[in-house]
């Protein structure tokens, strides 16, 4: 570590900006040291001149043809004063492209970020699947995209929602792509249905209000009616559903797959992302102040944590079934996309790790036209028959011909193979290749019979020949199906008290935002046939009587693996507060900074003032004005300023269960020095050591609830 002040994440451009408007034409710039961009290649991954892959390449102003401009503000008049003039071509093209700038946004996950990266195969899985890029050592691109699925592009990132997690891998083999979500069952058993869900989440039609929220009468009435969304209801209660990081949140296939490996034999798997940071989340009223105070929270933690070098990873996992002709595990129907199989049955065996170190360098054209689909596959990994899965089968693709223009959305660079291609498809809008040749058809003579159909040695792609029992047409599903309350009660009783009275309180909030009465005794109910202890606590706070459950309960043995506290983490990325002012010891501000640096952890800076302190030794990074506690991991006091905005920062971050520290005169902010997750020490360094060991345990979850 150098003697210089670390960086602060969140700088805009790679140029300094001068204080007068710049008069000398320079080259456009190059993107930010932690930005990456799609490769310069042809619509179909032909390598071409590096200096004709960027969108700016002339350091003037030109329109779309190249011709140099000399005036951008002022249309074309007849005199200044006078009426604009039909020929202005430079007004028409410039205000018919933004009249066009903006494209159907995602009719489910909407808003969402997302970041380059590498995924490195470990080799554990080669047993399993022919797939390449799961050998051992093989190092494959990927982008990742996470989201929120309710919500519209303009909502708030810290809403209680089910987030995407959505990774496109560029192999040699073609794309893959896993498209999961940070829960692993879902609100419905059949595709079918997926219309249905998605209209009751979305904001009433006649107001459309709430936004980006489930408390409310159509969300309820449709879960209610529908037990099977039971488990995905009560994961989306718990703290799975406001996480505190993209970069904390576990990914997960959420379908079975079909892996096939070299010799033919097969398994069925599910797939598990890891964070390396571990599982966390924020709580309730965190999350309010948040959407109000950084609605971008999610998406600026991720670039931020990227630009500061704190590269989040995740380790990918499989849990691997027999391929038997019931497609059943230890009793759970593994076609049924609302049910997990608890780890401690099937252990995760992680098969390779995944870095993301580059942020896009435009968010349109990569995060926003990033096209995934479950039908992007290779060869070794195939589907199952799954009925939500075989429904997304077609969705996903159908979905893009609408958003992105057309059928050839494939081209887009951040949507093209990093494989050859030859496709045969012709034309279409937004058709970027060249083609050559005159028979885009086979078997052809005309073309010397290119392109050729490959065999199994040559790599090629397989649908995997599954023997399908003797059966008959018809709208049902399998009786395995019917079971919607075990696993809920699993998953329940597998929490700590602290995540059972978060539990309680997003159900009374949730149920407690409807509207009609017979929606909260339903959804009572359906708490009954969970917990009867939740169900009371809950009708307690609705005011409303618990009922009986009317379905027996189980006594499921609890699963660890589900409950996000008990365990320390790393600390990457961690965003610590330092408050100091013009009296602050500048040498001691200087070695807490370098010390939380040091530590992987982000340290800014809180005084009552911008600028710097210590006649420009050590930069301000946040005000009393511009700086709240739910942009902070922890907080250290270097000093006691009378102000109230202090006060409520300290009070907020008791009340969420972050960590606290303070040295010097800072310790006079602390009314109780001796409660859980306080610390205090003679000196910064030592200080430091104390809130890092804290903030491995995320909270401190002995001050209770909020």
């Amino acid at each position: 570590m150098s003697g210089d002040t670390p960086k602060v994440p969140g700088t805009p451009s790679s140029i300094e900006p001068s204080v007068e408007e710049p008069t000398t034409p320079v080259d456009p710039p190059e993107a930010k040291p932690d930005q990456s961009e799609p490769a310069g290649v042809t619509a179909t991954g032909a390598p071409v001149d590096a200096s004709r892959k960027r969108a700016q390449q002339s350091r003037y102003l030109t329109t779309a043809q190249g011709a140099r401009l000399t005036d951008t503000d002022h249309s074309l008049k007849a005199g200044e004063r006078g009426p604009t003039l039909l020929q202005d071509h430079h007004l028409r093209e410039k205000i018919t492209h933004f009249d066009h700038e903006r494209i159907p946004e995602r009719v489910v996950h909407a808003r969402g970020a997302a970041a380059h990266g590498v995924f490195r195969g470990n080799g554990a899985a080669t047993s399993r699947t022919r797939a390449g890029f799961l050998g051992k050592g093989v190092e494959t691109p990927v982008f990742v995209r996470f989201s929120t699925v309710l919500g519209s592009r303009g909502s708030a990132d810290a809403v209680r929602d089910t987030r995407g997690f959505a990774t496109k891998f560029y192999t040699d083999e073609g794309v893959f792509d896993l498209v999961g979500n940070n829960i692993p069952v879902f609100f419905i058993q059949d595709a079918i249905k997926f219309p249905d869900v998605i209209h009751a989440g979305k904001p009433h039609p006649d107001r459309e209000i709430p936004q980006a929220q489930s408390a409310h009468d159509t969300f309820w009435d449709f879960v209610t009616l529908h037990t099977e969304a039971a488990a995905h209801t009560m994961w989306n209660m718990s703290d799975r559903g406001i996480p505190r990081s993209f970069r904390m949140m576990e990914g997960f296939g959420v379908h079975t797959f079909r892996l096939i490996n070299e010799a033919g034999e097969t398994s069925l798997v599910k797939f598990h992302w890891k964070p390396r940071l571990g599982v966390h989340s924020v709580v309730w009223e965190e999350a309010q102040l948040i959407n109000g105070f950084d609605p971008d929270f999610h998406r600026r933690d991720l670039a931020d944590a990227i630009e500061a070098g704190a590269y989040p990873e995740w380790d990918l996992g499989v849990q691997v079934f027999p391929d038997t002709p019931e497609q059943m595990f230890e009793g759970i129907d593994l076609l049924d996309p609302t049910k997990i199989v608890p780890e401690e049955l099937a252990p995760v065996q992680v098969i390779g790790t995944m870095v993301l170190n580059a942020n896009p360098s435009n968010f349109f054209a990569e995060t926003e036209q990033v096209a995934f689909h479950p039908g992007h596959l290779v060869s070794g990994i195939d589907v199952t028959d799954d009925p939500l899965l075989q429904g997304r089968l077609f969705s996903y693709l159908d979905t893009q011909i609408t958003r992105l223009g057309g059928p050839n959305f494939a081209q887009i660079p951040i949507n093209r193979t990093h494989a050859p291609v030859n496709d045969m498809f012709r034309d279409g809008f937004h058709q970027h290749a060249v083609h050559t040749g005159v028979a885009p058809y086979r078997p052809n003579s005309l073309d010397a019979g290119c392109p050729f159909t490959a065999e199994l040695e040559d790599g090629a792609f397989i649908d995997f020949p599954h023997e399908l029992p003797a059966a008959r047409k018809e709208r049902a599903a399998a009786r395995s199906f019917d079971d919607h309350f075990s696993q809920v009660r699993l998953f329940y009783v597998s929490l700590s008290e602290v995540e059972k009275q978060h539990v309680a309180g997003a159900y009374t909030f949730e149920l407690g935002k409807c509207y009609e009465q017979a929606i909260k005794e339903r959804g009572l109910q359906e708490l009954a046939n969970i917990d009867p202890d939740l169900c009371a606590t809950v009708a307690a706070g609705l005011g409303l009587p618990a009922p009986e459950p009317t379905v027996p309960l189980g006594n499921p043995t609890p699963s660890p693996a589900l409950s996000q506290v008990g365990s320390t983490w790393p600390v990457d990325g961690r965003v610590v507060g330092i408050v100091a002012d013009d009296a602050t010891d500048i040498g001691e501000l200087q070695a807490a900074v370098h010390a939380l640096d040091a530590a992987d952890v982000v340290p800014l800076v809180i005084a009552p003032h911008g600028g710097t302190l210590g006649g420009g030794a050590v930069p301000v990074s946040r005000t009393f004005l511009t700086a709240r506690s739910v942009e902070f991991d922890a907080v250290l006091f270097a000093a006691s300023p009378a102000d109230p905005r202090v006060e409520v920062l300290v009070d907020e971050m008791f009340r969420h269960q972050k960590a606290l520290g303070a040295w010097g005169s800072g310790t006079a902010v602390l009314t109780d020095t001796t409660a859980p997750g306080v610390a205090t020490a003679a000196d910064p360094q030592t200080l430091v050591s104390q809130v890092v060991e804290l903030l491995g345990a995320h909270r401190v979850w002995e001050r209770g609830t909020v």
